[in-house]
């Protein structure tokens, strides 16, 4: 059993993960300035603001892996990436993993490029696109005494096309997982897994994934 924190742990994707490790068995912290309006039993809630490094000092305290699933929207959009830096000043050093849950604009269309982003990517969703490419750069520039991992989602991700849990899912490396059809979708649940797989048996130390069907 790992002590998992998930930062932003009532957001989509945080709730979600949050909810896989509690089901794998592990001891998990959801750390988030809000209530949960759904509760996960099971799961311990804190809440702090994020962008607040002493206040995160104390719940991360012997964590085996720290999960960073924040939104750059509404008061985090410019606040995202100090948090991160934090994080990875206080966890450098330390035996506890650090993930980071991007978007899928920086994932690649093919190897070698170029990324989604690149492409003719929607005008409203660059700005948290370029938070995750931002983030992204600020772990691979980070020191060798971190380890962390970031993961892509699919490009259809999120409430409004939640899919259900199938218990599968690929792992495309740094390129954008499609289905025979072209579609890139993943739901909640599978992208949970995948998650909490990479925690339960690390195969991308200090690198990224993008993940789908």
């Amino acid at each position: 059993m790992a002590r998992i924190v998930v930062i932003g742990g009532t957001g989509y994707a945080g709730a979600h993960i949050a909810r896989e490790a509690v089901n794998s068995g592990h001891d998990v912290v959801v750390i988030s300035r809000s209530e949960p309006t759904e509760p996960i039993a099971g799961a311990t809630y804190v809440q702090a603001d994020v962008r607040d490094a002493a206040a995160l000092a104390g719940p991360m305290a012997g964590a085996d892996a720290v999960v960073s699933s924040l939104s750059p929207r509404g008061d985090m959009a410019d606040a995202v990436l100090g948090v991160l830096s934090n994080l990875i000043g206080d966890l450098t050093g330390t035996y506890t993993r650090l993930g980071v849950v991007g978007g899928a604009g920086g994932s690649l269309v093919a190897p070698g490029g170029p990324r989604l982003f690149d492409q003719d990517f929607p005008e409203e969703y660059k700005h948290e696109a370029l938070v995750g490419i931002d983030s992204l750069a600020m772990l691979e520039q980070s020191s060798e005494g971190l380890d962390w991992f970031f993961i892509h989602p699919a490009e259809v991700f999120g409430p409004w096309a939640e899919g259900v849990r199938t218990g599968s899912y690929r792992d495309g490396g740094d390129v954008v997982v499609r289905d025979s059809d072209g579609t890139s979708t993943i739901s909640g649940a599978d992208f949970a897994i995948a998650v909490v797989d990479e925690i339960e048996n690390p195969q991308h130390r200090r690198e990224r994934f993008t993940v789908g069907y």
